[in-house]
C-alpha cells in the first residue's frame, strides 16, 4: 500500500507565510503528478497546485503568483510554500500522488489532510 502524510498546517496571520509538506512511503516504484488541494465545509474540492515529474507546474488563478510548489523526488516528496496568506485561504489542504506501484500497478492516492487557518 501506499500513504501520503501532510504536515505544516497550523494557524498563520494574513499576510504570513507557511509551508506544507507531503510525503508518500510504501510500495512505491513511481510517482508521477502530485499536488494539493483544499476544501472548505460545504464547498467541493479544489485544485491548489500540481507538479509532474519532470517539473511542469499549474496554479490556480487565486493562488499562482502567491504560491509555490515543488518536489523532491528523491524523497518521494512535495512541498507547497505558500506565501501572502489570506483569510480565503483558510481550508482544510489535501495532498494527491498518482502513483505506480511497485506491483505495476497504477492509483491516484490521498493524504488525510492538513487544517491551514489565516486569521488575525
Amino acid at each position: 500500500q501506499v500513504q501520503l502524510v501532510e504536515s505544516g498546517g497550523g494557524l498563520v496571520q494574513p499576510g504570513g507565510s507557511l509551508r506544507l509538506s507531503c510525503a508518500a512511503s510504501g510500495s512505491i516504484f513511481n510517482i508521477y503528478a502530485m499536488g494539493w488541494y483544499r476544501q472548505v465545509p460545504g464547498k467541493q474540492r479544489e485544485l491548489v497546485a500540481v507538479i509532474t515529474s519532470g517539473g511542469s507546474t499549474n496554479y490556480a488563478d487565486s493562488v499562482s503568483r502567491r504560491f509555490t510548489i515543488s518536489r523532491d523526488n528523491a524523497k518521494n516528496t512535495v512541498y507547497l510554500q505558500m506565501n501572502s496568506v489570506k483569510p480565503e485561504d483558510t481550508a482544510i489542504y489535501y495532498c494527491k500522488a498518482d502513483v505506480l506501484r511497485v506491483d505495476l500497478n497504477r492509483y491516484e492516492y490521498w493524504g488525510r489532510g492538513t487544517q491551514v487557518t489565516v486569521s488575525s
